[in-house]
């Protein structure tokens, strides 16, 4: 599961002793909610459903996909299932080359999700060897489901818009920068990552 509210709250407060911004910031808009999603593959099929649609559009397919090949939709299934089959649910061909490539992974017991390596730069290797799971995709899964405590997706724009904002820095810092900044928030850095999510709408600040 993914990281607790207690534990935010503590990764957060560790970095507020050395941060004075982050501590304003902290204190302007409050703790975020926890982030939290099912470890598995599930989870890793519905981020290949979800890429590119909306939050509707997906929960469509998906339901379609459960209709045709039952609850969480089995890895044994989804690879038996037809091409046509899979389009009429909402999967276009890339989709179902990405979600064959997680089942055939999963099925062959090449991609283990109960055994992920414990370093994250390992475990993220393994989980890029799915066609259609890139390192940002990765790095969610890793912090959302597995509650990692150090996982810092300094590539997505949320991230580096609400690191900004709590920073007050003038521009958005790149993906580059936005690394960089939060190297003294180690091993903290998965909860600053939910709290700049928390931060890149948030009107108090």
């Amino acid at each position: 599961m993914g990281l607790t509210a207690q534990a935010i709250r503590a990764g957060l407060d560790h970095i507020a002793a050395r941060s004075p911004a982050m501590a304003r910031a902290i204190e302007r808009v409050g703790y975020p909610e926890p982030r939290i999603r099912s470890t598995g593959y599930a989870t890793l099929l519905r981020t290949i459903v979800g890429q590119q649609v909306s939050v509707a559009a997906a929960a469509s397919v998906w339901n379609k996909l459960e209709a045709l090949l039952g609850e969480d939709i089995p890895p044994h299934d989804l690879l038996a299932a037809d091409f046509d089959s899979l389009r009429a649910c909402g999967l276009s061909r890339q989709k179902q080359g990405y979600a064959r490539s997680l089942c055939e992974l999963v099925v062959s017991g090449e991609l283990d999700l109960d055994a992920l390596p414990a370093d994250d730069e390992e475990a993220i290797a393994e989980l890029v060897r799915i066609k259609g799971i890139g390192r940002w995709s990765a790095e969610i899964y890793l912090l959302f489901a597995e509650g990692r405590p150090d996982i810092w997706p300094a590539g997505d724009l949320a991230v580096q818009v609400g690191l900004g904002k709590l920073l007050g820095l003038a521009e958005r810092p790149s993906e580059k920068e936005t690394r960089a900044l939060a190297e003294d928030w180690r091993p903290h850095r998965g909860a600053a990552a939910i709290f700049t999510w928390h931060c890149y709408n948030n009107p108090a600040l």
